[in-house]
């Protein structure tokens, strides 16, 4: 087992013992890096920084794991990689062999449709493939819907509903696969909407108390700050946050090009732009818990 993996593995322990949650953060370029790096030096959190299949495409695996190393030195931060639904086993392994220290399987993402048979056996590959590095394995039994974007339509929370995690299910499927991570499903959905998630905290007690391993939570954005405090009271060990970071980038940047129209040095633009992502990621670190939490 390599050793950023036994520190990732040792963190994750803590998350249960002292009850917060890890923020996981996507990244799509150099600047969300920074501005995530900046936070966790701040509030001396412990953070996961996230790519799914376009942006590691964008950025390249193995650019990203030094870029992160460079920045946990120049920072002194203890930050993470998580390769965030990756669609295909193969996809997977690529995480595992470069380095990461979570991965993702969610093959459902390139077939909505495919079984639960299917998704339990690409799975089980991925997570014996991972015995290699150590890294950490989370999965589901069902395609998670939404997309991480900005919405004008409400959600359909009843059609949300139908794809609730069934406690006794979760608990077969990852006796049946051997994950490490279950991920969630009690009202969070990708993609931020003119209203609320409302979260069912009863449930997510439920599969808390029914299932061994960490739960994490997808498609956090948009959920109220005492409903996130709820699901990390009741055993959430990591939380996705996405569309608020796009949401803070585009219309920073897009506010300083109509206050900026003759300057062209992107240098000299993506100051406010940093600091709203960073606001945004420290706001998520004091509510999930894990402000204070780095070691060392």
């Amino acid at each position: 087992m390599h050793s950023n993996t036994e520190a990732a593995r040792a963190l994750y322990a803590r998350t249960r013992q002292e009850k917060f949650a890890l923020g996981a953060f996507n990244i799509d370029n150099l600047e969300t890096l920074l501005a995530i790096a900046r936070a966790a030096a701040a509030k001396k959190s412990p953070v996961l920084v996230e790519v799914s299949k376009d942006e590691a495409k964008l950025i390249g695996l193995h650019n990203l794991r030094c870029i992160v190393d460079n920045y946990k030195t120049e920072f002194d931060i203890e930050m993470y990689i998580n390769l965030d639904h990756s669609p295909s086993v193969e996809d997977a392994k690529a995480g595992i062999d470069a380095g990461f220290e979570f991965i993702h399987i969610d093959v459902s993402q390139a077939n909505h449709d495919d079984t639960e048979a299917e998704i339990i056996a690409a799975t089980k590959e991925v997570v014996e493939y991972a015995k290699k590095t150590g890294a950490m394995v989370e999965s589901e039994p069902h395609y998670f819907g939404g997309g991480s974007n900005v919405f004008k339509e409400a959600m359909d929370y009843e059609v949300v509903k139908k794809t609730f995690t069934k406690p006794k299910e979760a608990f077969k499927f990852i006796e049946t696969t051997g994950i490490d991570t279950f991920a969630v499903a009690v009202g969070n959905l990708h993609g931020l909407y003119p209203v609320p998630k409302q979260l069912d905290l009863d449930l997510l007690a439920a599969i808390r108390e029914e299932v061994p391993g960490y739960l994490s939570l997808h498609g956090g954005s948009g959920t109220p700050d005492d409903q996130f405090r709820g699901a990390v009271e009741r055993g959430v060990s990591k939380i996705n946050i996405n569309s608020e970071m796009r949401r803070a980038f585009r219309t920073t940047l897009e506010t300083q090009l109509k206050a900026n129209p003759d300057q062209f040095a992107v240098i000299k633009l993506m100051g406010p732009v940093l600091d709203a992502i960073q606001a945004v990621v420290e706001h998520k670190m004091d509510v999930f818990g894990s402000a204070g939490k780095t070691q060392g």
